[in-house]
């Protein structure tokens, strides 16, 4: 009977050391994919950064700043009022002339639908 308690008490401390290098293992397991986790979400960030770097230095190359876009398009802008202030002033007159012709001849006439 000794030696059955024995071996039993052998097995359990067996059973006992296998659970713990599972359990380790477990664990190690664990803070490997924590720590996978971490270094992707790092090279992932390091990859946006880049990008947007990349898309930056694009977009200063191609198009300018956005300062410098906003300048232009209000440069631009101030060019074509200026051009149809002009061209006011030149037609204007004329303009005035016509409309006041045509307010001025008066045709006096029945309507189409008038009936005696």
């Amino acid at each position: 009977m000794a030696s059955q308690t024995q071996g039993i008490q052998q097995l359990l401390a067996a059973e006992k050391r296998a659970a713990e290098k599972v359990s380790e293992a477990r664990k190690r397991k664990a803070k490997r994919l924590k720590q996978a986790k971490e270094e992707a979400q790092d090279e992932v960030e390091k990859y946006r950064q880049e990008r947007e770097r990349q898309f930056k230095e694009f977009e200063a190359k191609h198009m300018g700043t956005r300062e410098g876009v906003a300048a232009k398009i209000d440069a631009e802008t101030k060019v074509k009022i200026e051009e149809m202030n002009k061209m006011v002033k030149m037609q204007q007159e004329a303009v005035i002339k016509d409309i006041l012709g045509l307010v001025y001849d008066i045709k006096p006439e029945l309507h189409v639908n008038y009936r005696i």
